[in-house]
């Protein structure tokens, strides 16, 4: 069995304290990086939009939808809208199938064509709140987020309307294009 010097002691507290003074560096190294302003606002930021969808999402399914499967042809809910693609076992059995989860589970292929729908919709709603938000946001601050743009009459590129020049194409907006060349 190896014997340890009589420095042996020495150098493994040596070591010991090395690996304590790194892994400190790198604790420390680490809280600094998450307790960054910028870290906190987008992790704040994620937050409330997570809840601001959710938010959203139940409006639209239990505030929207309801009334427009009253005022369209439907007899229940969007989400249960489906088609079967392919009968399971028991289709005969059980008379057809009158809700999504019982067909599913008997087996059956569907296309959940509603729930698609619900998705869609609820897309547009977060859409349509989230452009409200940012007008609203504009309109208080006269900071603006919503910038409109224009098409470069020779480039055709989404620019600023407010542009003298395209950063595409580097032509004048405002004639000089068509004065320099007798246009």
């Amino acid at each position: 069995m190896p014997r340890l010097n009589e420095y042996g002691q020495e150098e493994s507290a040596t070591l010991l304290d090395e690996g304590r003074e790194k892994v400190r560096r790198v604790w420390d190294g680490f809280i600094d990086f998450a307790l960054q302003g910028n870290i906190l606002e987008i992790a704040f930021g994620l937050i409330i939009a997570s809840i601001f969808t959710s938010l959203v999402s139940s409006f639209v399914s239990d505030i929207i939808l309801p009334p427009l499967s009253v005022i369209l042809p439907m007899n229940r809910n969007l989400e249960e809208k489906f088609a079967v693609l392919r009968k399971g076992p028991h289709y005969k059995e059980l008379g057809g199938y009158n809700t999504l989860k019982l067909a599913q589970e008997d087996g059956a292929v569907v296309m959940a064509y509603g729930v698609f729908l619900n998705k869609l919709v609820n897309f547009i709603g977060v859409g349509f709140a989230l452009y409200g938000l940012a007008g609203m946001y504009q309109w208080l601050s006269h900071d603006p987020i919503i910038k409109h743009t224009t098409k470069c009459r020779y480039c055709r590129k989404s620019i600023s309307e407010k542009a003298k020049r395209c950063v595409n194409c580097t032509s004048w907006l405002d004639g000089r294009e068509e004065r320099l060349h007798g246009l």
